[in-house]
């Protein structure tokens, strides 16, 4: 198993990423603000912080998921993201532990697919804590 990305000062409604998200006129950072609001919703113990000027989403101190803007796209990322089924064929990336889902403005984006995914990182993350990773 992979270790996990560790980051400390994560915390429940950090104001740094309810900045980030309201900074500026930033359509794309609104794109993928709803679904950092999915990843937040999905238990009391997930926490957050903004790291590498993205708004990241962790158990503890593990990091999980995070959203990224960028010029003409957001994107929804999973840290452990080489790991999960991905049926859809949603994630992209070819990095040795990170994927992501690309958010372009204009097209739809693969909701079922993507809620999945963000479902499916959570409980991994959360097995992967609870086995001591």
């Amino acid at each position: 198993m992979e270790p996990l990305f560790r980051l400390s000062g994560a915390r429940r409604d950090d104001p740094s990423v309810a900045d980030w998200f309201a900074a500026g006129d930033d359509q794309v950072r609104r794109l993928g603000q709803g679904w950092f609001e999915r990843i937040r919703g999905l238990g009391p113990d997930v926490l957050e912080r903004m790291h590498d000027h993205q708004a990241t989403a962790c158990v503890g101190d593990a990091a999980f998921a995070y959203v990224a803007a960028y010029r003409a796209r957001a994107a929804v990322g999973f840290f452990q993201g080489a790991d999960p089924a991905d049926p859809a064929g949603v994630l992209e990336g070819a990095g040795k532990r990170m994927r992501q889902v690309k958010l372009k403005w204009g097209q739809p984006a693969p909701k079922a697919a993507l809620e999945a995914l963000i479902a499916a990182a959570y409980a991994d993350i959360q097995a992967r804590l609870a086995a001591g990773a």
